[in-house]
Formats: C-alpha cells, sequence, structure tokens
C-alpha cells in the first residue's frame, strides 16, 4: 500500500496566519484588522509646520538660493549650479541614520536662535571646492578620501560663506549670525538634539558644470519656530479668513452746531438770452409740471435729495422724496 511521500502537501504544516488587531475605525465602529495593515505615525511630528507655514518657508529659500549661486560663483570664480531639490520633516535618528558614512558635517548655530543646525556637504563636493580653491579646474576626485585638517578648513570658508547669506535673507532678524561650533565624519556619533526632535530638512543640489551633489540644510524645530512666526505674524488674519463685519459709523455731536447752506432748484425752463432781457415785472413763465414737482436739494452745492415743493407754516418747504447716489 503505497505511502505519501514526506515532502507531500499533505503533511506540510499550515502557514500561521497574521496576527489581528482590534481598531477603532473613523465612523467609530470596532473592526478586526491584520496587523500588517497597520503603520506607525509619531503625532509628535504632526503639527511641526502647517502647509501654508511650508510654503512660505519654501518661497524664502527659493530667494536665498538664487542669491548663493551667485555668490558661490564670485567665490570660486566659476560657474556654480545650486538647485532646491527637496523640503522635507523627518525626526533627528531617521535623518542621521540615512546619512552615508563618512560624510562631511558642519555642526553650526545660528545666534541669538537656539538649537544646534547641520551642513551635510558630500566629500567628493568639498574636495571639488578645495581643488578649486587650490587653483585647479574644479574637478570632481574620482576617489574620495579623508578630509586633512587643511583641506576641512577651505570647505569652512565656502560653509561660511553659505551660512552667511542664508542669514542675510532674514532681514526681519536683524543680528543673525552664524557661528561654527565643529565637525564630524560619521552621523552616529552626533548628540545635538534627542532622536525623536522634529527636524526640517533642505536638500539643495549643487555643483560645478554637471558635477552635481546633494547639499543638505538641518534645522532642529527651535531654530524654526521663531522664523516662521516672523513669517507670518500672528496678529495677521489668514488669507481665507471671513472678513470682519464694518463698523458702524457714529455721529460726531462736534458737528451739531454747524451751519449748511441749503438750496432748492428745479430746471426744465430754458429762455434765450433775448428772451431774458425783455423780462419785466408782470410777465408769466410757464412751467413744466413734472419738471416743477422735482425739485433738487443741495446741501453745500452738493445735489444730495429730490422732493416735492410745498408750504407749510405759511413758509415755502421741500418734502424729500429719494437720495441722490453719485455716479
Amino acid at each position: 500500500m503505497g505511502q505519501n511521500p514526506p515532502d507531500s502537501p499533505s503533511d506540510a504544516a499550515a502557514p500561521a496566519a497574521a496576527p489581528a488587531v482590534s481598531v477603532l475605525t473613523a465612523r467609530g465602529s470596532r473592526e478586526t484588522r491584520p496587523a500588517t495593515d497597520i503603520r506607525s505615525h509619531d503625532f509628535r511630528q504632526s503639527g511641526f509646520l502647517a502647509p501654508s507655514e511650508l510654503r512660505r518657508i519654501r518661497l524664502r529659500h527659493e530667494q536665498f538660493i538664487r542669491s548663493l549661486a551667485a555668490r558661490l560663483a564670485m567665490f570660486l570664480r566659476l560657474e556654480f549650479t545650486v538647485t532646491l531639490a527637496k523640503i522635507q520633516i523627518t525626526g533627528f535618528q531617521k535623518f542621521t541614520e540615512s546619512l552615508p558614512n563618512p560624510t562631511h558635517i558642519t555642526l553650526f548655530k545660528t545666534e541669538p536662535l537656539k538649537g544646534v543646525g547641520l551642513l551635510v556637504i558630500p566629500p567628493r563636493l568639498g574636495l571639488t571646492i578645495v581643488d578649486r580653491l587650490l587653483g585647479g579646474p574644479g574637478q570632481m576626485p574620482a576617489e574620495q578620501h579623508e578630509l586633512s585638517e587643511i583641506e576641512i578648513a577651505l570647505i569652512d570658508q565656502a560653509a561660511t560663506i553659505v551660512l552667511t547669506e542664508w542669514c542675510n535673507h532674514w532681514p526681519e532678524m536683524r543680528d543673525l549670525r552664524p557661528v561654527l561650533l565643529g565637525h564630524e565624519n560619521n552621523s552616529r556619533f552626533l548628540q545635538t538634539a534627542t532622536p525623536d526632535t522634529a527636524m526640517l530638512v533642505l536638500t539643495l543640489d549643487a555643483g560645478i558644470g554637471e558635477q552635481l551633489e546633494p547639499i543638505q540644510f538641518v534645522f532642529p524645530y527651535a531654530t524654526i519656530e521663531p522664523l516662521v512666526r516672523l513669517l507670518c505674524p500672528a496678529g495677521l488674519p489668514e488669507a481665507d479668513a471671513a472678513p470682519a463685519p464694518a463698523a458702524r459709523l457714529r455721529w460726531n455731536a462736534g458737528f451739531n452746531d454747524m451751519k449748511v447752506p441749503v438750496v432748492a432748484e428745479w430746471q426744465g425752463l430754458k429762455l434765450s438770452a433775448g428772451e431774458l432781457a425783455r423780462l419785466k415785472t408782470g410777465d408769466v413763465l410757464m412751467l413744466d409740471p413734472q419738471c416743477a414737482a422735482e425739485v433738487r436739494l443741495r446741501l453745500s452745492q452738493v445735489p444730495k435729495f429730490t422732493g416735492r415743493p410745498g408750504t407749510r407754516g405759511g413758509k415755502w418747504a421741500v418734502q424729500l422724496t429719494s437720495p441722490i447716489i453719485p455716479l
């Protein structure tokens, strides 16, 4: 009698089912979902920058990049390309884990703001700048090596220009100035912020000719927060906010005793110069009844109302019927 071979499907162990998790949906109902459908989210970073604030940050840095490209081109006496690749918000630990090793990291502060920022320059781009500063054509080396103290000092000159130009593009804070704190070539040894600190990362594609490498500006929340408030002051209403109702006009009692000349007139009768010269006492002028019934009332020579003529208390009077709306 035949037997199933050991590797037959009937003897294979059934795959373990994915663990299920009870979740609360947006509609308020509780459902069971596979654990693989659950994704983690760090709520501490969700409110770092609103979309409108991030848009203002991008516009300000686009102006900075245009000026930076011209400034570095003058410094190196060679065309230098700088473009904004992306702006993103990420955690400090996640960012440092994404950096290659070795790399060249400049630690800096922007006085008087709080927090330590990072300027990450790839070693190959740094060596290209060094080659140009030493009189070379600015060619990117085929192989990178560990930077010497002289090469780091030359790169610091370019880093100082970059940071100074960035500070100059915040005229709202006139005393903003950069201070270089040190260098690091391994991101694992960075301890400038806690692992969960929200960081604003600006990635720039920079280089000479077509040899472009990414430069990264990294700012902690403590540094960016005061600048964001300057871009959108708290007292400034949002563009999509409803307009405030107009204030109700109030009468100034100081005008109560001011005398205003009032003139009532009507139009409709036309005479030639000869007929006007022949007028004498006792002549009768025929008036158009419709025109005579529409009296124009002028206040200080400015027409304001129309009305009907009449008498009241033995004196001529005008009953106001409608205001005159100026064109």
